[in-house]
């Protein structure tokens, strides 16, 4: 902590001095934190940059698997026949026949004031043939229903109130529905225990007077080419018919024997759309390393030029230059501005889309191979860049931030020195104001002393 010595003696104000003094020896220490300031925001903005590199090698990825500009459109004659795409769809169309779709296995037992059993217990058995037994903590049908559900055996109970008995007395009933659809979904409930069921003395409580059975468990049932000696018949527990063809899911709500159409057409219009959005997000990068590497000059004579961020770094402009050279560049002798890619005389990069479009209509497998082609080289130069290992820009960022790491050792060196040097000039002035006190007293004595000697009249002898 400093010393406060200020006018003790000296009238001089002392803390003024050494801060003075100490911002000169500072100087050195404040040029090294305004340095790490300015890499530190550089590797923030390379670190955004390879980021963007990274986002851009993905996308490129795909492009050139074709992925990304593969867009189709999913039709169908009939509003309970719905079509879903997935990745790896393929272009088709098909009629197909919905016999049937698939149903949950419910029960609904007979209307009664409680449970008729006491105590109630029930075997649930499945369709597998596998039972389990439950008893119910009393015979309301409340419980009996809360012991069903407990069981975990994949049937669902509720209470649902039935009117009155003919002496006015509130009955319910329990409706059962299994839990998933399709014929491995059907049950059987059982008035009693495992070993009553084993011995086939237990009743099912369907056979019951006033009970029913309101929906046998079934799988849903569809037919490819009806009616030809190709037919097929496909099966599905749900309504859904996942991957019914490559990549191709399709839901049916409701049968019909009319044949229904489906379709999955190529979308060329999604095609290049996709297309431009890859071209755009290229776009954006390449402008923004320009931006970034802008110097802009003063107007005045006393006006300083002000650097971009990216100025003069050898590396992202190699980067800048590799990834022009990759879109621009002829694939098997045909230029990329052929389909409407080009990059101007500023190096401006955009997508002609209606030039694209046409060119996708006239010959698709033409524009789709030179777009992958592209592609692929970008999704090479991003990568070199960007790897998160050995890229060129993860490096220049690390070597960045070496630079950054060694300037902070340095600085806490320069921090001890100068806080020693503080330490210093306190001590100095504090010295100088201890002998500035004692010399004044030794003044005092002096005078004092002088003050005191004889006087002696000159005139008499």
């Amino acid at each position: 902590m400093g010393i406060a010595l200020d006018g003790l003696v000296s009238g001089l104000k002392t803390t003024e001095l050494i801060n003075a003094l100490m911002d000169v020896h500072a100087i050195p220490r404040n040029l090294m934190s305004a340095k790490a300031d300015d890499k530190k925001l550089i590797i923030s903005q390379l670190q955004t940059l390879n980021t963007s590199i990274q986002d851009l090698a993905a996308k490129a990825k795909a492009a050139a698997a074709g992925d990304s500009i593969d867009r189709f459109a999913a039709t169908s004659s009939s509003k309970n026949v719905t079509v879903v795409l997935r990745p790896g769809a393929t272009a088709v169309t098909a009629d197909i026949v919905v016999d049937r779709v698939a149903q949950k296995h419910t029960v609904v037992t007979a209307a009664s004031a409680e449970w008729p059993d006491a105590p109630p217990t029930l075997t649930l058995e499945n369709a597998a043939g596998e039972r389990v037994q439950v008893t119910a903590a009393s015979s309301s049908m409340t419980d009996v229903a809360r012991a069903i559900n407990g069981a975990g055996f994949g049937i669902s109970a509720s209470v649902v109130a039935a009117g009155t008995d003919a002496d006015g007395n509130p009955v319910q009933r329990l409706q059962l529905i299994a839990a998933e659809s399709g014929e491995d979904s059907a049950f059987r409930v059982l008035r009693g225990d495992i070993a009553a069921a084993e011995a086939g003395t237990a009743a099912d409580v369907v056979d019951a007077p006033g009970a029913g059975l309101v929906a046998t468990g079934t799988d849903a049932q569809v037919r490819l080419w009806a009616g030809t000696a190709a037919e097929q018949v496909i099966t599905s527990s749900e309504n859904t018919f996942t991957d019914l063809f490559t990549g191709v899911d399709v839901t049916v709500t409701a049968a019909s024997t009319d044949a229904v159409t489906v379709g999955i057409t190529v979308d060329d219009a999604a095609r290049t759309t996709a297309a431009a959005d890859f071209v755009k997000q290229l776009a954006s990068i390449l402008t923004r390393i320009d931006n970034g590497s802008k110097a802009t000059v003063g107007g005045g004579a006393d006006d300083t030029t002000t650097l971009g961020v990216f100025t003069g770094d050898s590396t992202v402009r190699a980067l800048r230059q590799s990834l022009a050279e990759a879109i621009q560049h002829p694939i098997d002798g045909v230029s990329p501005s052929s389909i409407g890619i080009s990059i101007d005389r500023y190096g401006v990069l955009t997508i002609d889309e209606k030039k694209f479009a046409a060119a996708l209509a006239d010959d698709p497998a033409a524009v789709t191979g030179m777009f992958t082609g592209v592609a692929a080289r970008v999704q090479q130069t991003a990568e070199m860049y960007s790897d998160k290992y050995d890229g060129l820009l993860t490096a220049r960022i690390t070597g960045q931030q070496s630079e950054v790491d060694v300037l902070g050792k340095q600085m806490e060196r320069w921090d001890v020195r100068l806080e020693q040097r503080r330490a210093t000039l306190e001590r100095t002035y504090a010295r100088l104001e201890t002998m500035l006190s004692q010399m004044q007293s030794q003044s005092q004595y002096l005078t004092s002393q002088l003050a005191s000697l004889p006087s002696f009249d000159s005139g008499s002898r």
